[in-house]
């Protein structure tokens, strides 16, 4: 099973690919789709949607896992990270390619076995986990294998 673990956002989107086989979990791809401040919202969400759409293509995941949405400040940003999610969601339907939501706490608790883990405890675990030489970068896509993990993590244990 492919499963595309992917933290959303307008300027920056982190993608992390994993497959599940036979009880082995193994990295397969992971990195950032950028857009560009210079371009109206709109295009960039297009830009996210087209390059969704071209993992989905290449993966062919069974399943995305996404983050949830947490803002507590910064309501504009949330706002753009809605958008970012909705055309993440749109490209998924389309597929018909469940979607699961995990808080950034289950995320943590999932990789590290602490709901307050730090960034670089997750980090750190996420390279131990899947056998990296160094911590994947930049963050955002370290934050795609972890949700992707955390997919993983909570459907096994969910068959326990």
């Amino acid at each position: 099973m492919n499963v595309i673990g992917i933290d959303p956002g307008l300027a920056t989107v982190g993608f992390g690919v994993i497959r599940t086989e036979n009880g082995n979990i193994t990295p397969i791809s992971y990195g950032c789709i950028r857009t560009s401040a210079d371009k109206q919202t709109p295009e960039r969400l297009l830009e996210i949607f087209n390059e969704i759409t071209s993992l989905f293509e290449k993966y062919k995941p069974e399943v995305i896992a996404v983050e949830k949405l947490f803002f507590s400040k910064n309501v504009t940003n949330g706002l753009s990270v809605s958008e970012a999610r909705g055309v993440i969601f749109l490209a998924a339907q389309q597929r018909n390619i469940p979607i699961f939501e995990y808080t950034p706490n289950q995320v943590k608790q999932a990789i590290t076995g602490s709901g307050r883990a730090d960034k670089k405890q997750v980090q750190e675990m996420i390279k131990r986990l899947l056998g990296l030489d160094e911590i994947p970068k930049p963050d955002d896509a370290a934050d795609g294998l972890s949700i992707a993990l955390c997919h993983i993590n909570m459907k096994k244990f969910a068959l326990d």
